[in-house]
């Protein structure tokens, strides 16, 4: 990732950020929506579950300009995700369901150009997650 992209996702999260916990209360409605079956993998009370989210994308975001710094914690969470039965084919409906949710929240301010930086983010993030996963299930 290049720092204009780094500085279009920080600039547009910052946006939908203000948006508050709508924000998540979209994301995993979209998510639902287009992947039930990941559904039962979450608290009924999907509240706490969307503070964390939040608090989460927070982190990454501010971290990006530095990924490296960030990537023995998103591994570590990409090996819970796995502990919590999440498959790599969800990760595609997680990605898709961020992105609905941004273009919703941004409007207008979700251009091409931040859809491709928040998409190059997503890949080396759930890439990473991924990865770190399928190693602690071979190990």
């Amino acid at each position: 990732m290049n720092q204009e992209q780094v500085a279009l996702i920080q600039d547009s999260f910052e946006k939908v950020q203000a948006l508050g916990e709508a924000v998540a209360d979209m994301f995993y409605d979209r998510l639902f929506q287009i992947a039930p079956e990941v559904r039962p993998l979450f608290p009924q009370d999907i509240k706490p579950q969307g503070r964390k989210l939040l608090t989460m994308l927070a982190t990454v975001v501010n971290s990006l300009g530095n990924i490296s710094r960030i990537v023995p914690a998103v591994q570590d969470l990409g090996r819970r995700h796995a502990g919590y039965q999440a498959q790599p084919e969800h990760y595609d409906a997680v990605g898709q369901a961020l992105l609905w949710t941004l273009s919703r929240g941004l409007g207008d301010d979700f251009t091409p150009d931040v859809e491709e930086a928040w998409t190059e983010a997503y890949t080396i993030l759930s890439s990473t997650m991924i990865e770190a996963a399928q190693d602690r299930s071979a190990a």
